[in-house]
């Protein structure tokens, strides 16, 4: 509420301050009749009529702040105001693209400052996410036309490019770090070129005898001979 009782020697009353649509509202009411201060009564009176006109303002200027919100959320190129694309960079070097907002809150009276990476959540939804944090903090209306403009006025954003350093490409997800992962690719016929090899390695026709003949020739250097001294 914007009235103020004022009480000095120029002005003894209440005071009605508001600003609609870029105009200041400044009214006064007076407790005096006559150079005589008002019984409390009649105080009550003038006070509610203060009240009244205060109120007046107020609903005024909710339909001036609803009449110009959406020229408030877009700068003249149709960027919305508040959100921004950056490219974070993180302590290990890994570059991280994200949409960040930084806007001043009319439900909670503050600066909000957050963001949403679009490694994390893929590009669509980054910026969803980002117009639906935007439009709860600026009392907009997820059924509005103006919330409607806001998810399609996502701006022209350069994605990093996937690189050997391990780099994601944004817009991927977390589907796009899993390709990712080390894991060799599997070609159709790697089935059979596997059993072909257990088979040349374990019981492939010549594999036993040559084996064999091997052991067969290490025991006979290892017996003494006929010939030796020795014996």
């Amino acid at each position: 509420m914007s009235v103020k009782l004022i009480d000095n020697e120029a002005f003894y009353g209440f005071r009605v301050r508001r600003t609609v649509g870029g105009r200041l509202y400044q009214e006064y009411f007076s407790l005096k009749r006559s150079g005589k201060r008002l019984a409390a009564r009649q105080t009550r009176v003038v006070e509610r009529l203060a009240q009244a006109r205060d109120e007046d303002l107020r609903l005024e200027q909710e339909k001036c702040k609803r009449r110009r919100k959406a020229e408030l959320c877009f700068h003249a190129d149709g960027r919305v105001k508040g959100i921004s694309y950056l490219i974070k960079t993180e302590k290990s070097g890994t570059k991280t693209p994200i949409f960040q907002i930084g806007i001043a809150s009319e439900l909670e009276q503050r600066i909000i400052c957050t963001s949403y990476s679009i490694n994390a959540h893929g590009l669509q939804q980054a910026w969803a996410k980002a117009i639906r944090t935007y439009a709860r903090h600026k009392k907009i209306s997820r059924s509005s036309n103006l919330y409607k403009k806001l998810l399609t006025s996502m701006p022209a954003v350069e994605l990093p490019v996937a690189e050997r350093g391990g780099i994601e490409s944004a817009g991927g997800g977390r589907g796009a770090a899993s390709g990712r992962s080390g894991r060799a690719a599997v070609r159709p016929d790697a089935g059979p070129v596997m059993k072909a090899a257990t088979t040349r390695s374990g019981s492939a026709s010549g594999a036993g005898p040559v084996q064999t003949r091997a052991v067969r020739k290490r025991k006979a250097a290892a017996l003494p001979s006929d010939k030796d001294p020795l014996s």
